[in-house]
């Protein structure tokens, strides 16, 4: 099942590359930024074409992991429906066609006629893409095809993709905005139990050539089934981040770890964010798009990323769960690991993927309905929620 793996990162390369294309071709980047101006009388028009984009990387996503993996189709969930209705009232269904003309010429309908922009387009979502990693020519390992079912987001963060921020400052490497916060998703699960499996994250926008003004991605993968755990930060990862902050603290007057970090949210509700700042101090970071701060979990620029709201998603959270998977961590519920006795050595309530929220509609179906907590360490997340359980209660007792 490494080709299945080798192929989503082929695939997410060739949607990095339609989504760095939106922004520095010119028939594309003349659409694109049209979001941004206000009272114009085509921006519904600039609206669809950013809704395009997402739709188009959906698809090339499902068909090529179809022609490859005949039956696999089928099993590919994400965000986008791929039904357009231009101008003229037509409603087109936009698929990905055999040859890079007749994508063209489907791309012209959505785009009332624009040929410029939809053959930059096909042109860009026909290029043959490769995908090495030495680390996946050794991985032999047979995961049966017919119980995989794959989440897409295909770009996570769309706000920050149509603002387009080039020169925004990290903090302690941590970017609270801009086009470094937009994420490819593509996380395999298991349908059968839920669990993830495969994890693919590509960062189109991680770094920006200011002489060529030109930006290159970075892809980051993992692995986790039965025995095996594998991931593309394996060579760069120690144990350290978890042997530096040992499970304890477990007095009310206990130091509150400075070397705990977070991320979150900036919508992230007062009272957590008061919280973490007593349990976290000056090491809790905002920052923009879900993927974006689960990749700053992967990467080891943060010890947590949590969320306290249901309006993250399995698509937004699959890849980087399987990842932190293969590396010891995981992602659990925060509403059900706060409420969680550690004494009761339960195990952490891990997000699961295949089953739908009950009584939900839409979207909110596939809601993590009770926030979430992104942890490479296991250690950590334990120390993390014991001092979080803490610092909440004070403002609990008050309400």
């Amino acid at each position: 099942m490494s080709d299945i793996l080798r192929e989503l990162l082929c695939v997410s390369e060739k949607a990095a590359n339609i989504a760095r294309a939106c922004r520095q071709q010119e028939a594309l980047f003349q659409l694109l930024i049209e979001e941004k101006k206000e009272g114009e009388k085509n921006k519904k028009f600039a609206v669809d074409f950013k809704t395009l984009a997402d739709v188009l990387v959906q698809e090339v996503i499902k068909q090529n992991m179809e022609d490859k993996f005949p039956g696999l189709g089928k099993n590919i969930f994400g965000e986008e429906s791929n039904d357009f209705t231009n101008d003229l009232g037509e409603k087109i269904t936009l698929r990905l066609c055999s040859t890079e003309d007749e994508t063209a010429e489907l791309l012209s309908k959505v785009l009332n006629g624009n040929k410029p922009a939809s053959e930059a387009l096909a042109r860009v979502v026909h290029e043959d893409v490769t995908f090495t990693d030495p680390t996946l020519d050794v991985l032999e390992i047979n995961i049966p095809q017919d119980i995989l079912g794959i989440w897409v987001d295909p770009i996570d963060s769309t706000y920050q993709y149509i603002k387009g921020s080039a020169d925004v400052k990290s903090n302690q490497g941590i970017f609270p905005c801009g086009l470094q916060c937009v994420t490819i998703l593509i996380g395999v699960y298991d349908i059968q139990t839920g669990v993830p499996l495969m994890g693919v994250i590509n960062q189109p926008f991680a770094s920006h050539d200011l002489n060529t003004l030109r930006w290159k991605g970075q892809c980051y993968w993992g692995l986790s089934y039965m025995e095996t755990n594998i991931h593309s930060l394996q060579l760069a990862t120690s144990q350290r981040h978890c042997s530096d902050t040992p499970a304890k603290s477990t007095s009310a007057e206990a130091d509150p770890s400075p070397q705990l970090s977070a991320v979150i949210s900036t919508s992230e509700k007062e009272p957590i964010k008061a919280a973490l700042s007593r349990v976290c101090g000056d090491r809790l970071f905002g920052a923009a798009g879900a993927g974006y701060k689960s990749l700053c979990v992967v990467q080891g620029l943060a010890d947590i990323y949590i969320f306290s709201e249901d309006t993250t998603f399995k698509w937004d959270s699959c890849a980087a769960h399987a990842i932190l998977k293969a590396m010891g961590g995981g992602m659990v519920d925060l509403k059900e690991s706060l409420e969680r006795d550690p004494e009761t050595g339960l195990e952490l309530p891990q997000l699961v993927y295949h089953v739908g929220n009950e009584g939900a509609a839409g979207v909110d179906r596939w809601a993590n309905k009770g926030g979430l907590v992104a942890y490479r360490c296991r250690k950590q997340l334990e120390t993390f929620l014991h001092l979080l359980v803490q610092s909440l209660a004070p403002a609990e007792t008050q309400t």
